[in-house]
């Protein structure tokens, strides 16, 4: 694993940069959520709530190491101790000059790596839009298996696309991570 990309907690400016991206249609337009305008302020505050309760829901900060520039986020939801699992909402890079570089894909294992290491997890899930086969080859090459296929599941740009379910089990990660 190349070692270009490090985590680290929400601080409260960094709602700025995670309000332009979520403006940005070409960099929302695969994400399984449906699209919603997010005032600067309700940005800042979803910000705050993730800094100040991480009891369900983990969010980090993806830096490039070089610069400690903050290219994206990633997050697990739904932590679920109870039944062992929980959700991996995925890798986002948001500055565009860092895309489609495999900085993604490092930052996913940091964080995998961080799920399975520091919580009694037996399962993290996950899902993605079908249309967007990116994610789909990311959750395959970590190892996860395709569970199916939720049919029409999101209304986006006017129409139902189906969202595909992929999962990991803890005895699957042998170590990868």
């Amino acid at each position: 694993m190349e070692d270009r990309v490090y985590l680290r907690a929400f601080e409260v400016d960094d709602y700025i940069l995670i309000n332009r991206w979520r403006r940005d249609p070409e960099i929302i337009k695969y994400l399984a959520g449906n699209v919603f305008f997010v005032s600067s302020e309700r940005e800042k505050k979803s910000v705050e709530n993730k800094i100040f309760d991480d009891s369900v829901n983990l969010y980090l900060g993806i830096c490039e190491k070089n610069t400690n520039k903050l290219i994206g986020y990633t997050n697990i939801n739904n932590i679920d101790l109870r039944n062992a699992k929980a959700e991996w909402a995925g890798t986002f890079i948001g500055d565009k000059d860092f895309a489609g570089q495999g900085y993604g894909r490092e930052a996913s294992i940091l964080m995998l790596s961080f799920l399975f290491s520091q919580y009694p997890i037996h399962k993290c899930y996950g899902r993605c839009l079908e249309e967007h086969p990116t994610t789909a080859k990311l959750f395959i090459s970590l190892g996860f298996t395709q569970d199916g296929v939720l049919r029409d599941d999101v209304f986006k740009n006017g129409e139902f696309k189906n969202v595909l379910m992929f999962s990991i089990l803890r005895d699957e990660v042998n170590g990868q991570f």
